[in-house]
């Protein structure tokens, strides 16, 4: 997708609605700017889809949300994940996100090592 940057993780979203110093840091850095940054289908999910969120903490998921792009499941983030899934020790969600970034060739951030030093900025 033509502009964007960024593709946040899961746990950088949660990081950043959270005011962790780590999040911050890291959009600090790149000078993140909504905007340009985009979240994988299976984030919007895993944020959306957590239990016991308040009312008022799934408006600011939403609200974050519409900020950005969120980027869907296609035929080629699956065809990409699938090899990632045999390459590597990644779980599925992980391997959805970082194919996702790489399909789409944007820079992954995330605050997982494991993923950050294989695919991502952090």
């Amino acid at each position: 997708m033509s502009g964007l940057k960024f593709l946040l993780d899961t746990n950088v979203v949660i990081g950043l609605l959270k005011g962790n110093p780590s999040a911050i840091e890291l959009a600090e850095s790149v000078n993140l700017d909504l905007s340009l940054s985009a979240v994988s289908q299976i984030t919007r999910m895993e944020l959306l889809g957590f239990r016991g969120v308040s009312d008022a903490e799934e408006l600011r998921i939403k609200q974050f949300l519409q900020a950005c792009h969120v980027l869907l499941i296609d035929e080629k983030v699956e065809g990409e994940t699938i090899l990632l899934r045999k390459l590597t020790s990644l779980k599925l969600p992980d391997s959805i996100i970082a194919a996702t970034a790489r399909v789409n060739k944007i820079r992954l951030l995330t605050l997982d090592d494991k993923l950050a030093s294989q695919f991502g900025v952090s």
